[in-house]
């Protein structure tokens, strides 16, 4: 095969293993001959070129990833809500059958390989943008930024797939000399989770000195990467709790606090506030949050109906304060096997339906919650439970007492689950504690029945497919077991 055609297919890969636009830039110019592309280290030439790539990073905030599917991810394949909306993809999702041809997986594998090739422009090319305006300090920041968000990115993906590639160069162009790093990187193989977890730590860590503080919540700063960091050590296949606590004691040394008010954090008059780490805004910035409407209102089923399980839970720990600004209630004009019409809930975290809703991707009380599962698992009860009890208290509940292991997982995981539902988290939670067989199993409807579908889970399934089409367009890629 002549090098000009091989460069077209791999562009071409590059598009549909990406989703990105700016492949088009190389479709649409004359055909193809036998000159190859020239690969440059300096494609950006001045500072608000390279500050461009930076609001294209944060803009990615707003993709459809965002708004819609990490919150269903993470809460309509759990017992905190049944699917709601009629969508089959969906459906597959929260029934424990997806298809390697789901249309939501493939896009979900399409915008965070999309984001993450966002991160790797910066981390490529910013150092060699020649414009005297980008200071070495304001370069070293920009990396800093996109490393963490690959982090971010790459930490979603082996969550959801396992082993992944790992795409580490943003292709912008290729020669005969540069082809079999470029193939490498357009057609990826998957690399082991223990390799995806060691780049996720090296991204973080190299990040942290050049990092700003903690001023602004809606970039990616040194308490971003503290929490990540806590959050990856506890999750990687063999945890490191004591790196946990390590983190979580930095962070606490931040200048975060819990906000007295529970229900301050999502009424929309109190972002970027002191519980907040690193959130999504909404509000005054370049991202319409339409992701509301896919969970409230009254027009059409919406997607994460609150489940029978998790409103008893709040109702039986008589935890009013948490309930009132999660869960609303109202009449509408459906009915399911679940719910009356007369009564039908709905997630009520996001209720701001004039685009300028705020979301979190890290509060504190979650880390607080993460290092008491830490302190746990190395022993120390008195304290996970006096971190937990920060929390309850807030909620206007009594303490709590940890007499050993197993009772202080699954007191945490109660307390997370009433403090964290409908924020994307119980999935990954039930997860990486090993307590989603024998939860999920037991999911149940109104009448306290199991589900139907609840036994289609197995532990093969607590990863998802490969999509399909990106098996078809690699071939390096391998299906996962079950699929």
């Amino acid at each position: 095969m002549k090098l000009n055609n091989t460069i077209f297919y791999l562009l071409l890969g590059t598009c549909l293993a990406f989703g990105t636009t700016s492949c088009s830039d190389y479709l649409d110019t004359e055909p193809i001959t036998d000159r190859a592309i020239e690969l440059s280290d300096t494609p950006y030439k001045t500072a608000a070129e390279a500050e461009d790539l930076m609001k294209t990073l944060y803009n990615g905030l707003g993709s459809e990833y965002w708004q819609l599917d990490y919150f269903f991810n993470g809460d309509a394949q759990s017992d905190v809500a049944y699917v709601g909306g009629d969508n089959p993809q969906n459906i597959q999702q929260a029934e424990y059958r997806i298809m390697a041809t789901n249309n939501n997986v493939n896009r979900d594998w399409n915008y965070l390989y999309g984001l993450i090739n966002d991160c790797n422009k910066i981390l490529n090319y910013v150092d060699n943008v020649p414009d005297p305006a980008l200071t070495a300090s304001r370069k070293a920041q920009m990396k800093a930024e996109a490393a963490t968000m690959r982090a971010l990115y790459y930490f979603h993906a082996v969550q959801l797939w396992g082993d992944i590639p790992l795409v580490t160069k943003a292709v912008i162009g290729v020669t005969s000399e540069t082809f079999d790093e470029v193939y490498a990187q357009v057609y990826p193989a998957r690399k082991p989770v223990s390799d995806v977890y060691a780049l996720i730590l090296s991204d973080l860590e190299g990040a942290l000195p050049a990092l700003p503080g903690n001023a602004d919540k809606f970039k990616v700063t040194k308490g971003a990467a503290l929490a990540l960091l806590a959050q990856v050590h506890a999750t990687k296949p063999v945890p490191d709790y004591a790196k946990v606590v390590e983190y979580t004691d930095q962070l606490m040394g931040q200048g975060y606090s819990l906000l007295p008010n529970y229900d301050h954090l999502f009424d929309g008059n109190h972002t970027a506030n002191a519980e907040s780490i690193f959130e999504i805004n909404g509000n005054g910035g370049s991202i319409w949050w339409w992701g509301v409407f896919m969970f409230t209102g009254d027009d059409w089923k919406k997607f994460n109906t609150p489940s029978n399980d998790l409103v008893k839970a709040f109702n039986d720990e008589g935890d009013t304060v948490r309930k009132t600004s999660s869960v609303k209630f109202q009449a509408v004009g459906w009915a399911d096997s679940y719910w009356p019409s007369s009564n039908y809930p709905f997630a009520w975290k996001q209720r701001d339906t004039t685009g300028n809703q705020n979301i979190y991707i890290l509060r504190y009380a979650d880390l607080l919650l993460l290092r008491a599962e830490a302190k746990v698992r190395l022993g120390d009860y008195t304290g996970a439970a006096a971190l937990v009890n920060q929390v309850r208290n807030r909620a206007g509940l009594g303490n709590i007492n940890i007499s050993g292991l197993e009772d202080g997982i699954n007191k945490i995981l109660h307390e997370r689950k009433l403090e964290l539902a409908f924020e994307g988290q119980r999935w990954f939670d039930l997860k990486r504690t090993g307590k989603a067989l024998e939860i999920l199993k037991n999911r149940k409807d109104g009448n306290g029945n199991i589900l139907s579908f609840a036994g289609n889970l197995t532990q093969q399934r607590l990863l998802w497919p490969i999509p399909q089409s990106q098996i078809d367009n690699n071939p390096n890629l391998t299906q996962n077991p079950g699929y």
